[in-house]
């Protein structure tokens, strides 16, 4: 009998001391603490100022937070706090590290830095680089889907009657890139048009207003005036475009395979007509065009002349499905819009950046590397860069003045056909249009073809893919 309490005694004990032992392992030895406390410690230990201007560290707590700590290793210690919740830091022109929410599109400017320094290590010649160049273009096919692509069907496109103004043309077009899918734009012709003349694509980008835009009239008016077929297109899901596809499809990523499509189908539509001189191809466009103009670029070998309009970075690909969504950054390895816009080397190149969005450190940073990249050919001269420290995000007056002199250079273009009398480029004879002139379905969109495809799902069958993203449906 007293063996047996003895026993229980144990046993009482050893559970207890379990018991202990347990709430120690899950309190008192995990060295739990508020982030904000280790936070503080790093920056006593690496003498720096961390800021959290967003609150992003607000109420969050962390297992053995000071053990995470790497003497010696700033980037490492912050990597391991923040990582767990999603957040990461960005190194600010200032040397402060701000704290910031992970997104896979955009990352601190010494980390795109950093990322430049190691592609440089891939290739120091033109053999090493054109083996990249294929591999990256080859990835980018297979990523965008375009290797699945069905068939462009046979339907004629629609076309609206002509517009006549001073020196050019418009009517607005819908052309069928797929069964019942169609891209909507405005052609801008010289007029009259007795010539073969050069083409310009103008992929359209987040702006407001879409391609109606004051900006993105001008300017596709005035290179007609010099001489080319300027077409200007509407996003997916944007413009005429959502008659078709409801808004919210355009953060759909199949939106970014459409619209790489809409540009070759439309050069492979121009190139059947008498007037077009194939042998110069030119594209621009600002922002989510910018990006486009850099993926036609470097995926569609027709292309001889680029104008990527603030969207140069290599921090920074586009928060847009349309533009990141498919992981062609993933390709290669990992590259970057810096790389991609390398790319169209040694085809002349203009880019324009400004001091107020991320391309901010153009001048220092991506244009070198795409510089020395054109260097492999020996045709540095052949890639130029227009920086504008003092403005912001928009294809504006002083950056379209900067396109119009390349694009003459390289497209052979008659620039002075868009000077006054003083000698100066003056856009004041371009006539900009109202919303419904540009409508290429009618004001009601009565013209919208019978066969226009709207169910998103159908969109991505003929690419062997099934749409992953559900939508409410409105009723």
């Amino acid at each position: 009998m007293k063996n047996l309490k003895n026993l229980t005694l144990i046993l009482l004990v050893s559970i207890f001391s379990l018991t202990f032992s347990n709430a120690q392992s899950t309190s008192d030895t995990n060295f739990r603490k508020p982030v904000t406390e280790t936070i503080k410690k790093i920056e006593t230990v690496f003498h720096i100022t961390v800021v959290d201007d967003r609150g992003l560290l607000k109420g969050k707590e962390l297992d053995y937070a000071d053990w995470r700590i790497e003497q010696g290793n700033l980037e490492v210690s912050l990597a391991n706090i923040l990582v767990p919740f999603e957040l990461t830091y960005f190194k600010q022109p200032d040397g402060t590290y701000q704290i910031r929410k992970y997104e896979n599109h955009k990352v601190s400017v010494d980390k795109g830095k950093e990322r430049l320094q190691y592609l440089t290590t891939l290739y120091s010649n033109v053999s090493d680089w054109e083996a990249r160049k294929k591999e990256i273009k080859a990835c980018m096919i297979t990523s965008f889907g375009l290797d699945k692509t069905p068939a462009m069907p046979k339907s004629k496109p629609i076309l609206t009657p002509k517009r006549i103004y001073k020196d050019y043309s418009v009517e607005n077009i819908a052309l069928e890139i797929l069964p019942g899918v169609y891209t909507t734009g405005s052609i801008y012709k010289p007029y009259p048009l007795d010539k073969k003349s050069a083409v310009i694509l103008t992929p359209d980008g987040h702006f407001g207003d879409g391609r109606y835009r004051k900006d993105e009239q001008y300017r596709c008016a005035m290179m007609a005036k010099m001489g080319a077929i300027v077409v200007s297109y509407d996003l997916f899901a944007w413009g005429e475009s959502l008659l078709q596809f409801p808004t919210e499809t355009h953060r759909n990523s199949i939106a970014s395979t459409v619209q790489v499509l809409s540009g070759m189908r439309l050069l492979d539509y121009l190139s059947t007509q008498k007037n077009v001189d194939m042998s110069r191809v030119g594209v621009t466009g600002g922002s989510g065009g910018g990006s486009h103009t850099m993926f036609l670029g470097a995926l569609d070998d027709r292309v001889t002349v680029t104008a990527p309009v603030v969207m140069v970075s290599c921090h920074f690909s586009g928060g847009c499905p349309c533009e990141s969504g498919r992981g062609i950054h993933l390709c290669g390895s990992g590259t970057n819009n810096a790389e991609i816009s390398a790319m169209m080397a040694p085809k002349p190149q203009l880019i324009v950046s400004d001091g107020k969005d991320w391309t901010l450190a153009v001048p220092e940073l991506e244009f070198p590397f795409i510089q020395r990249t054109y260097g492999l050919y020996g045709k540095k001269d052949l890639v130029e860069n227009v920086h504008l420290p003092n403005e912001g995000h928009d294809f504006g007056v002083s950056k379209r003045m900067a396109l119009y002199p390349f694009m003459a250079k390289y497209l052979g273009l008659d620039l002075n056909k868009v000077k006054n009398a003083k000698g100066e480029i003056d856009e004041s004879t371009c006539v900009i249009e109202p919303y419904d002139k540009l409508y290429v379905f009618g004001n009601k969109a009565e013209n919208l073809p019978k066969n226009a495809l709207k169910d998103i799902n159908k969109l991505y069958e003929m690419f062997g893919e099934k749409n992953e993203k559900v939508y409410e449906v409105k009723k």
